[in-house]
């Protein structure tokens, strides 16, 4: 093995460093990352260009099928994917949210089975969230993470085990700029990925769970199966047996969900299933067949789970999990308590009691909550119908998906001014917030994040592009997109506080509404406005 000063070579640290951070940047885990890129950094900008040929394809009208040359991974009804791993057999209430320190000790301490940490969505990637995300998760491994904000104490509870932690890594798609490798910069996955499991995969086995991680926007089995690679590696590296990590995907994309089989087969050793990641699945529709008049959808408000595409994929995914083994996870709850009116909070709860029942009695073996305070619902939905640590039993083998029932874009609604509105605000004060470094963000008493801001900016591309007509009879064109931006940015703006970033916010926004450029995601569209690397003279080079 070549010696570590030699693997440090060309490693660049940009951000800055504070001494809280001198435990995750050490000069061994910064080896393995530098191993980590060098070995796997070309396959992922070679899936990457693929993604975008795919794209070409999708543009020119072609619809996706499930593929002709792994039809013998699906009609093999022997392979299985990995058994439950400890703290995953029961997985019914799963909390979410962004890894900044009092998120991560209220999660922990929330009344769920397990706490997906989110590097991703829920995060914006400044380079002092990143990093203190990884010292934030690294204390709460080893129980260090109390601490004292003014007068509040933040304390981990004591009177039970603590919710299993599963830590979700960025997407492909995106980079870390703080550190570069050989001139490159790193992999926004593998930075990720590669801090968390070197400091922290043996003492989470110490503690009775493991190494696990939610894996996002995936487009293929063959991104899959790059991840498989990544952990073998991983594994080998640090002397740890094949097959300890687990990662659940999360099919959120369209042409993912035409692979799920494929996905959970390439990472049979490490798989814990598959996650209906349901705002990501609405955009990566919209998305990929933008320029297809035929799948223009009405107001994001009819885009409901029950809707002739949502109801196929939800069906597919817990069929095709549980003929393999594994987990198949429900969606997200948003919603997040309306305490000063009573009537509109107990409708909204209700609407949350529904999801989670229809979820259950579908056959998922758990869901995913925003809020604490939704904990309760979903657990008594869960602890009512599902007695078990899981439905894996339940095979769903009443259920027949072909490709046109995952592109049955039968979807009653219609589209609105107002849903241009709501559309335009949630994308603005999305945008804003993130801008400032604040990846989840409150915005009608729904828990936004970059899935549901993309949404909104796809549908408005959408809807100009295709020239639609709006239910009061107006047109849909450029001038009208513009014209609503600045009313819904000025109406934002007049009760902003000072430097808010709405001004900057709706620059950017401009550019995505009116069905001409359209950024591959928005994260990636405004990354350089929060990237401050220190540079090359401040670098802490290794």
């Amino acid at each position: 093995m070549a010696s570590k000063d030699s693997i440090l070579q060309g490693v660049n640290v940009l951000g800055r460093i504070e001494p809280s951070h001198s435990k995750i940047l050490t000069p061994d885990a910064l080896a393995f990352l530098a191993l980590l890129h060098r070995s796997f950094n070309p396959t992922r900008k070679a899936l990457l260009e693929r993604r975008k040929l795919r794209q070409a394809e999708l543009d020119k009208g072609a619809l996706p099928d499930f593929l002709p040359e792994t039809k013998h991974i699906r009609d093999d009804p022997t392979w299985k994917g990995a058994p439950p791993a400890p703290g995953l057999v029961d997985r019914r209430v799963e909390i979410t949210g962004p890894t900044d320190r009092k998120m991560v000790v209220n999660a922990l301490n929330a009344d769920v089975w397990t706490y997906m940490a989110d590097l991703e969505d829920s995060s914006a990637p400044t380079w002092a969230n990143m990093i203190n995300g990884q010292v934030n998760l690294y204390d709460a491994v080893r129980r260090q993470i109390d601490f004292k904000q003014g007068q509040k104490e933040y304390k981990l509870r004591t009177d039970r085990t603590l919710p299993t932690l599963i830590v979700r890594p960025r997407g492909w798609h995106l980079e870390e700029k703080h550190v570069t490798v050989d001139g490159e910069p790193m992999s926004g996955s593998l930075f990720d990925f590669g801090l968390y499991f070197y400091h922290n995969a043996f003492e989470t086995i110490k503690r009775g769970f493991g190494p696990y991680f939610y894996l996002p926007k995936m487009e293929s089995h063959l991104e899959a199966r790059l991840w498989n690679d990544v952990f073998n590696l991983a594994q080998d590296y640090i002397g740890m047996p094949r097959g300890t990590i687990r990662g659940t995907v999360l099919i959120e994309t369209i042409l993912a969900a035409f692979e799920m089989e494929e996905i959970i087969y390439e990472l049979r050793d490490h798989s814990s299933g598959l996650n209906c990641g349901r705002w990501d699945y609405i955009f990566s529709v919209i998305k990929k067949f933008r320029q297809n008049s035929n799948f223009v959808l009405p107001d994001r408000g009819s885009v409901t789970m029950t809707v002739p595409f949502m109801d196929a994929y939800v069906k597919l995914l817990i069929q095709t999990c549980h003929k393999r083994g594994v987990h198949a996870m429900g969606g997200m709850a948003a919603q997040i308590p309306i305490k000063d009116d009573p009537a509109a909070n107990e409708k909204a709860m209700e609407g949350v009691r529904a999801d989670k029942l229809r979820e259950v009695r579908a056959g998922h073996d758990g869901t995913w909550v925003a809020h604490p305070a939704l904990a309760s619902i979903a657990s008594e939905v869960f602890n009512k119908y599902m007695p078990t640590p899981n439905q894996l039993f339940v095979r769903r083998e009443d259920v027949e998906i072909g490709a046109n029932d995952l592109l049955n874009m039968n979807v009653p609604g219609k589209i609105t001014e107002e849903g241009i509105r709501k559309n335009l605000a949630i994308g603005l004060g999305y945008m804003e917030a993130w801008i400032r470094g604040v990846g989840c963000v409150p915005i009608n008493y729904l828990m936004e994040d970059a899935a549901t801001a993309e949404v909104s900016r796809s549908q408005l591309w959408q809807w100009v592009r295709h020239g639609v007509t709006t239910a009061e009879g107006k047109r849909v064109d450029k001038a009208l997109a513009l014209k609503l931006l600045k009313e819904e940015a000025d109406k934002l703006l007049a009760k902003a506080p000072a430097g808010n970033k709405y001004h900057l916010a709706a620059q950017y926004f401009a550019t995505q509404v009116t069905g001409e450029d359209y950024a591959d995601f928005l994260t990636s569209l405004l990354y350089n406005e929060i990237t401050s690397p220190e540079g090359a003279k401040a670098a802490a080079k290794l």
